[in-house]
This record gives structure tokens, sequence and C-alpha cells, in this order.
């Protein structure tokens, strides 16, 4: 009927001739491709911009292309994290891509659907951040969609991999608290899940680490690992467990912040003091560790580089590389506040 017909959808071949350039040309800026100059993106975009363009998904996911990109993660309370996170947006921000998050939880078969999900959703890549499901199902599926693994430390030839050096951060806390004067140190880890078959996941490199660092100072026979999630639950947990007896530790390190701030919780409820009465070192610095009234001693592992790389990473799968898959590791550094100090009762 006239007057009721919708206004015409813009295409790229509009956008192309309102630039002034190839359609081949504003695909590559679409896909963020490698060669494409500032210039060729400011004017393209500007006409973009100009005309109101929006690429049109379904048309895209017939050619190939949703440009969605699926990030997995256990839950959303671990502000680590949303510096990863952060890390991928601001590597995707002048892409076309799209991030869509799956807050799985814990259990590998919850993780195992929503990968799957995100894959029937043709989904152009994933980002796996530790994750439970098992090794053989992720090595299936990255054989066909692109795959970057945050975390694990096990290489492969079908994914890649971007992952802290957990031994090498485990070390610098023990040699921090030894060298306060610590002898009795505990570490909370993760549990993690035996049935998903990774080797090498960040809690057994940093348990291994820490077992490691305290045998280099004669303290094997003070090692003491405390299991629990990640969570403020879960350290608070093992922070009454390993604080309510005669024997309590005088340092305790915990493999995320999160943790250590239920360890804290669980010190404060004892009538413990933070670091008077019990040193706490957490994992991740992340954004609360640094707050006034928290001041929590932590190891920096760059999540937000994490997840830039690991963001990098993908597009350069995406758009066809295979010949070689890449293992990124992070430096860790420690950042020492005020959680920490000198043992006032002596082990």
């Amino acid at each position: 009927m006239p007057g009721s017909e919708q206004k015409k959808r813009v295409t790229i071949t509009d956008v192309a001739q309102h630039a002034g350039v190839s359609t081949a040309a504003v695909s590559k800026v679409l896909r963020n491709a490698y060669g494409v100059s500032a210039a060729m993106q400011a004017k393209v975009r500007a006409s973009m911009e100009e005309l109101n363009y929006r690429p049109h998904a379904a048309a895209r996911a017939m050619r190939g292309r949703t440009y969605t990109i699926g990030v997995l993660l256990d839950n959303i309370r671990n502000s680590f994290f949303a510096d990863i996170l952060d890390g991928i947006q601001g590597q995707l921000d002048n892409s076309e891509y799209t991030v869509m998050i799956g807050a799985a939880g814990f259990g590998a078969d919850a993780q195992d659907k929503t990968i799957r999900s995100m894959v029937d959703r043709q989904m152009d890549g994933l980002i796996l951040i530790a994750p439970g499901t098992k090794r053989s199902e992720v090595l299936q599926i990255a054989q066909s969609t692109p795959t970057v693994v945050i975390g694990h430390h096990d290489a492969s030839d079908v994914h890649d991999s971007v992952a802290d050096a957990d031994a090498a951060g485990a070390g610098l806390v023990i040699d921090h608290l030894v060298g306060l004067g610590h002898r009795s140190i505990a570490l909370v880890s993760s549990p993690g899940t035996r049935a998903s078959r990774w080797h090498s996941t960040p809690e057994i490199e940093l348990t291994s680490g820490y077992t490691a660092a305290m045998e280099r100072h004669g303290l094997a026979s003070q090692a003491h690992v405390c299991k629990a999630a990640y969570s403020d639950e879960g350290g608070y947990k093992a922070g009454i467990t390993l604080l309510s007896g005669n024997d309590r530790p005088t340092a305790i390190m915990a493999g995320a912040d999160v943790a250590a701030l239920g360890v804290w919780r669980a010190a404060h409820e004892l009538g413990l003091r933070v670091p008077e009465d019990v040193s706490l070192v957490g994992y991740n610095n992340t954004a609360l560790a640094d707050l006034a009234t928290v001041q929590l001693s932590s190891v920096d592992q760059a999540g937000q580089d994490m997840g830039s790389t690991a963001a990098r990473l993908l597009i350069e799968r995406v758009e066809g590389r295979r010949d070689r898959a890449v293992q990124a590791t992070m430096t860790p550094r420690l950042i020492i506040r005020g959680s920490t100090a000198a043992p006032h009762r002596q082990p």
C-alpha cells in the first residue's frame, strides 16, 4: 500500500558507493582485517554512521560469518573475569564482532551444554575461560570452530592457549611470606574436575609451584593445601577449616582474590585480624584487592592482557590461520599491600 513501504535497508554496496571505495574494502573494515589503513577505516566508518548502516546478522550467517564470539566462564561473581572481558572487548572495539557471554556454572555438563549452544548458533569462535568441560570435547569442537582456551596450560595443535605462569606466581608469594618470617603457610586451591582430563590446569600449576617453593625453603612438612571453590563461599569455608584449630597457619594464600576475601570474612568471624593474626594473599589482583578498606596483597596476572591476547589470537584463527597453534604465557607480578606482615605468633 502507498505510504506503508518500509524504508529500504542500507546495504554494504550503499556504504561502498557513499565512501567511494569497493565493497571488498568495506568488507575488510567490517572484519577488522589486517592491512586496512586508519584512513580507510575512518572513511568507511564515517559512511556507515551517516547512512545508519547495520550489518544484517542473518544474511552474514548465510555467507558463513555471524560476527559473534562466544565467551564461556563459570560464574559472574569472580571479578577477575571482568578484567579478562574488558581485554576481550577492548581488542574487538574497532571491529564488527559482538561478544556473547555464557556463565555456565562450575559443572562440566552445564558447561558442555553452553558450549554446544554457542556452536549451534554458528558463533564464529569461542574463548573458553578455564573450562571444566572434558578436554576431549574441547578438542573435538576446536576442530571445526576456532577456539582459544584461557587458563589451562595444555598445549594443542587445534586451539590456541593463553595462561599465566601460575607456578612462578605461587613461588613469588611463598618467597615473600617466608621473607617476612612465616613458616606455616597454607594454600586454598580449587578442587578442579578430574573427569575433565585437563593435565595442567591453573590450580594444578599453582599447587605445584606452592609445593616446590615450600620444599625449596625447607618447609615441605608444613605445606597444607585446602581445596575450595574460587568463590566467596568457598573461601569462607576454607577459612573456617584452616583457622579454627590451635595449629592454624600464620599465612594463607588463595588461588583467587574472591576466595581470599571469603577467607578474610571467616577470619573476622573467628575474631582474627588480618594481617596481625594471619597474613593473606590473593591471586588475580582484581579491583577489589586495591580497595582502601581491603588492600589485599595479590598476584597480578594481567587479566586485561590475557583477554586482549585471546581475542587477537581468536580473530587470527577466524580469519584463516591454521598452520600453527599459539601458546601465550603472561608473567605474574606480586603486588604487596597491607594484608601481609611479619607473624606476631611463632608457629
